[in-house]
């Protein structure tokens, strides 16, 4: 389901602990790190879609987290004519995304990576909000950064993170809507594996 333009809906997700650290999963056999993402099916309200994906990818029900906020509106990033199949190409664009900031109400034993059949990760860690996001794939970078961005204010006090300690260029700032509502910062934190892996 493509839009005039060319762009996929879908939902990403910034999962918080009570430290306000973020859940990043490695991606299965392969080298990178992500938050979790996904399409928005057809009829789906992108909350719908959110609590969804957040059960496929992480294996969470939606009375273990609490929604805090999400984006006003969509962040869009094209994807590489390269990533794209080649029926697709002219026609797919990339992703527009309606991101949500959650914290983590149970514990980390309730994480199940194989929730479903179709895993997208093999591991996952807490990291800080502003770790540096070189291991993020490059054309998702800007959008991620926009996110945390116009997120970060509304993570719960006592823990929130401080812009400064994120090494990287500014972005501007872009309003949210609240819903009914460290080597030097390091892309090395992201390649470590987790010790939480899939068994």
């Amino acid at each position: 389901m493509l839009d005039r333009e060319g762009y996929r809906p879908n939902v990403g997700i910034i999962l918080l602990n009570q430290r306000n650290q973020v859940f990043w999963g490695k991606r299965l056999r392969a080298h990178s790190w992500q938050f979790p993402q996904g399409g928005i099916k057809h009829g789906e309200t992108p909350e719908q879609a959110m609590f969804r994906e957040l059960h496929e990818e992480v294996g969470l029900c939606p009375e273990q987290v609490r929604v805090i906020a999400r984006t006003r509106d969509w962040l869009r990033y094209e994807v590489p004519d390269h990533y794209i199949r080649r029926d697709a190409r002219g026609h797919y664009r990339g992703q527009k995304q309606i991101w949500f900031l959650l914290q983590l109400l149970g514990h980390d034993s309730d994480m199940n990576l194989r929730a479903t059949d179709h895993p997208e990760f093999d591991a996952w860690r807490w990291n800080d909000y502003w770790i540096p996001l070189d291991m993020v794939i490059e054309f998702k970078r800007s959008v991620y950064d926009l996110a945390l961005t116009e997120l970060a204010r509304f993570v719960p006090r006592g823990n929130r993170p401080h812009r400064y300690l994120r090494s990287g260029v500014r972005t501007k700032q872009h309003r949210a809507s609240p819903t009914n509502d460290r080597e030097n910062g390091n892309a090395s934190e992201l390649a470590k594996v987790s010790k939480t892996t899939v068994s």
